[in-house]
């Protein structure tokens, strides 16, 4: 049951998106910013909370659960930090995945030869 609620909220999301990259002139760009904001948006009110408790990875793993971590980083932060905590709690929640797109880039950059479109 566990899969096919991950499959279903992972799905919708990416559904919302193609929607959106087809219906719209919006550029992809402007829907992953769309999507990380809308994370955290939805975090800040208490929405996302329970469709991460609901669709787990499925949630968690597109864009909007990068807002999810962002925002759940900085609330925990700035209950131990203060304001300190604002500035710090992002970077600390999402360090590794940040840290691992990084180096996966760099490791696949290695095999891939750029070219023109």
């Amino acid at each position: 049951m566990t899969y096919l609620q991950v499959f279903l909220v992972g799905g919708i999301l990416c559904a919302i998106a193609q929607i959106l990259i087809d219906k719209t002139n919006w550029t992809p760009a402007r829907i992953v910013v769309l999507y990380v904001c809308g994370g955290v948006a939805l975090t800040a009110l208490g929405v996302y909370d329970p469709i991460v408790e609901f669709g787990k990875a499925g949630a968690t793993v597109p864009l909007t659960g990068f807002g999810y971590s962002l925002a759940k980083g900085v609330e925990q932060a700035v209950d131990s930090y203060g304001l300190l905590g604002v500035f710090l709690g992002g970077l600390r929640a999402t360090a590794g995945g940040i840290a691992a797109a990084i180096v996966f880039a760099m490791f696949f950059s290695l095999f891939a030869k750029p070219r023109d479109k």
